[in-house]
């Protein structure tokens, strides 16, 4: 409960934000480097992030994938020019929804999905709720949240299911509920951290497409860690390949290339395409970030 509370407690208020002149780029980074105990973990990253826009943050393990996200959030040290909602990393949490890289709920578990949900709206708060006083002291900001709730829950495809324990729901289920968590305070910035970890082929499927409609619907911009940019592709605006201290960052067409992610990596990697026309990359490393080889990318992406 406590990885709960703390996502929750990311934002403030759940009322659309005001008409007001809102920066071109949800996160803007020019030669953004970060140093984690005293060592740099990647440098030379520059990033534009757009409202609406689906972007995925890849690399082998140990590559600072949620390194960049904690760097978004304010919670890594970083140089270079970065600017997130119009200010300074740390600033403007309160547009930004988190959900960190988890493993899935216990089967043990009985408090209900619709009620890990609602944690999005007050989980920040101490003490226990008193069941019914938000109704009474302040009806009006209570039938807000419930037509939030509920309209959350159904933008995530998770009514059927939202009051049943959330031990007892499945992963994809699991997922689906948590990121309606983050969406419920009407983030401009979602950032995800392996929310398809451990989900089988079509949880994966369901939960890529689910988010490419969110960021639609809701013109939110999204980050997400992934493993594997095979299930993912189809939906992307934007990639960010992180690998060896830099990172390569361009729209699929820009970046998913046998000669650039060879050159990121420095191991063999094909793209392919299907009769369809869609791209699938072979040979994704899985390899510790300090794999010493030659590093020509910054001669082939000029």
């Amino acid at each position: 409960m406590t990885e709960m509370k703390a996502r929750a407690a990311m934002t403030t208020d759940i009322a659309a934000p005001p008409l007001v002149s809102a920066p071109a780029s949800v996160v803007r980074m020019r030669g953004a480097a970060a140093v984690v105990g005293g060592k740099q973990v990647w440098s030379g990253v520059s990033l534009d992030i757009e409202p609406g826009q689906l972007v995925a943050v890849l690399g082998p393990n140990g590559a600072g994938k949620s390194t960049l996200l904690n760097t978004i959030l304010g919670l890594t040290p970083a140089t270079g020019e970065i600017e997130v909602l119009g200010g300074p990393p740390g600033r403007n949490r309160s547009g930004i929804g988190y959900l960190p890289q988890r493993r899935a709920f216990d089967a043990s578990v009985r408090i209900r999905g619709i009620d890990i949900v609602r944690l999005g709206l007050d989980g920040a708060r101490w003490g226990t709720p008193i069941p019914g006083l938000s109704r009474i002291i302040a009806p009006q900001r209570h039938a807000e949240q419930q037509r939030r709730l509920h309209e959350v829950i159904d933008l995530v495809g998770a009514s059927a299911y939202a009051r049943r324990p959330i031990g007892q729901c499945s992963g994809g289920e699991q997922q689906r509920l948590l990121i309606a968590q983050a969406l419920i305070r009407r983030p401009r910035l979602l950032l995800l951290d392996e929310p398809l970890d451990s989900l089988d082929v079509p949880s994966q499927a369901g939960i890529s497409a689910l988010i490419r409609d969110v960021c639609r619907r809701e013109n939110v911009a999204v980050m997400m860690v992934a493993h594997d940019v095979n299930p993912i592709l189809p939906y992307l605006d934007r990639l960010v390949y992180v690998a060896r201290g830099t990172a390569l960052t361009g729209t699929p067409d820009e970046v998913i290339t046998g000669e650039k992610l060879t050159a990121l990596y420095g191991i063999p990697i094909e793209v392919l395409k299907d009769s369809t026309g869609r791209l699938i990359v072979v040979g994704q490393p899985d390899v510790a970030a300090g794999h010493a080889v030659p590093n020509p990318i910054a001669r082939q992406d000029r």
